[in-house]
């Protein structure tokens, strides 16, 4: 990089170093989409259980690092800082005051690896056909007893 102006140093004095892509770096706990290898919601992250998703990509990405949602309760990321540890993944517990997202766990690289799809939708859509079905019970009942 070249030298920079006077105007450079006092512009960045002022409203702090330039950033690549801020709205996305707060958004995605400090790091870029391009590259997340997989990503949770705080939702997801509060259910039980691990997702299997995670795990596997762990296992073929040692040189990963997670990246965890600071404002959540450590009870409900302990599972997935021990499943970094026993994988050998560092891990980073991130808290931005100054800003709100719903992501509570990313999985990501040091470089890009321009992933398409980053959301685990799965267990979610499992809970959505699990209701159904139970709506269609009732519903049958309901036809029954001539509801």
């Amino acid at each position: 990089m070249g030298k920079q102006s006077v105007d450079d140093i006092l512009q960045q004095g002022i409203h702090g170093k330039k950033e690549i892509k801020p709205e996305e770096r707060r958004k995605f706990l400090g790091t870029l989409r391009e590259r997340i290898i997989v990503a949770l919601t705080q939702s997801q992250v509060r259910e039980s259980g691990v997702y299997q998703e995670v795990e596997e990509q762990m296992r073929r990405n040692p040189a990963a690092h997670l990246l965890l949602n600071g404002k959540m309760n450590y009870s409900e990321l302990s599972k997935y800082v021990k499943l970094a540890s026993r994988h050998n993944i560092k891990h980073t517990m991130v808290a931005n005051k100054e800003h709100v997202t719903d992501i509570g766990l990313v999985l990501a690289m040091d470089h890009a690896i321009d992933k398409e799809e980053i959301y685990i939708t799965k267990k979610v859509e499992e809970i959505k056909e699990k209701t159904k079905e139970k709506k269609g019970l009732f519903s049958a009942f309901g036809k029954i007893f001539g509801k």
